[in-house]
């Protein structure tokens, strides 16, 4: 008797555990779903977006307080996308040592900030990269007076590297491989590092290509400074969101996407208007009926308006525009696109079909 009343004393607490373990999910269940970011911007009426604001070209601002730069445009463009108002954005200035972390709690809802896209960052740092919106390699900058005109006669020279970055690896894997040894001088800030280099601190200074171009032209005597005609890495530079909120993710993407596909298909915010109503692709990328009347709910799958990638022709350009405006001929820096073309013309820009 005893050992039967054992048994079902037994039976009875696996039933209730049981049965508690499932209340347990039943009343959690509510709080484990996550509200994605894209409903938090929606709601809050305003983009918070992390960029550099000390990179011509890429995100800087003035004195006035007016942010400009190919990376500010990418905060824009998704503004216009989400709100039909490129203006509808914070910025935040952050450092390459503060970045992530930034991200990583929410401070931000986005990172456009001359990021690389690497296989690290992007499985082990808790974000998710959205499209490349440059290619750009590791160069090396030097005063023309050191007659330095190669890696080699860089050899036991000081060299000034921002640390948190992808250079310090790359710059010690180039110059070992060549057998070049030099003196690293590391800084957390870049304008400290830049304000070392043109000190005579270091001989060389390394960094993205496109952010040494940019840089060289706030030094007082541009003209006294070269970059070395050597490219010691593969540099994709990429806005990225946390990882796990794939609608957040997939609005991002997209909209990314929608400047280079504006100008696959030749439209630009001077002839949208115009664009031919009778051609399926155009009206299905527009979000607007075709010649039978019919739409596609590509927008609405992710969240947005179906006119979602008009909005960001209409108020900040297709790429090429973008690109033109900030880095092309005519400004400063006057950096040919090269791998930045479409891939019609010999780049690696390159937009997934909207259909």
């Amino acid at each position: 008797m005893m050992n039967l009343w054992k048994g079902r004393e037994f039976k009875s607490s696996i039933l209730a555990l049981s049965l508690l373990g499932l209340a347990a999910c039943t009343s959690s269940a509510p709080s484990s779903q996550k509200v994605s970011r894209l409903d938090v911007v929606l709601k809050r009426g305003t983009l918070v977006c992390g960029v550099s604001g000390e990179v011509p070209g890429f995100s800087f601002v003035d004195p006035k307080g007016k942010y400009s730069g190919l990376d500010v445009d990418v905060c824009r463009a998704i503004a216009a996308a989400l709100f039909d108002n490129p203006e509808a954005v914070e910025y935040r200035n952050l450092s390459a040592k503060e970045r992530f972390t930034a991200l990583q709690t929410g401070e931000i809802d986005i990172l456009s900030r001359n990021t690389t896209f690497t296989a690290s960052r992007d499985t082990d740092t808790g974000l998710e990269f959205a499209p490349v919106v440059f290619y750009d390699g590791q160069g090396i900058m030097v005063k023309k007076s050191s007659n330095i005109k190669s890696l080699e006669d860089l050899k036991n020279s000081s060299i000034c590297i921002q640390v948190g970055t992808t250079h310090e690896a790359n710059l010690t894997e180039q110059l070992g491989k060549r057998n070049i040894t030099y003196k690293p001088v590391t800084f957390d800030e870049v304008n400290a590092m830049f304000n070392a280099y043109q000190a005579g601190r270091c001989t060389a200074v390394t960094a993205d290509l496109s952010a040494l171009s940019s840089r060289r032209t706030l030094l007082p005597k541009s003209t006294d400074h070269i970059l070395l005609d050597a490219v010691l890495s593969k540099e994709p530079l990429a806005p990225a969101v946390r990882d796990g909120d794939s609608r957040w993710s997939n609005a991002v993407r997209w909209i990314i996407y929608g400047a280079t596909a504006a100008e696959e298909l030749g439209i630009t915010s001077k002839n949208i208007s115009e664009s031919n109503k009778n051609n399926p692709e155009i009206t299905r990328f527009l979000g607007i009926p075709d010649a039978n009347g019919k739409s596609s709910d590509l927008g609405k799958n992710m969240g947005l308006t179906n006119d979602f990638a008009a909005r960001v022709v209409k108020s900040v350009g297709n790429y090429g525009e973008i690109y033109d405006r900030n880095l092309g001929v005519g400004t400063k820096l006057n950096i040919d696109r090269g791998l930045n073309k479409l891939w019609t013309n010999g780049g690696l820009m390159y937009a997934p079909p909207f259909r």
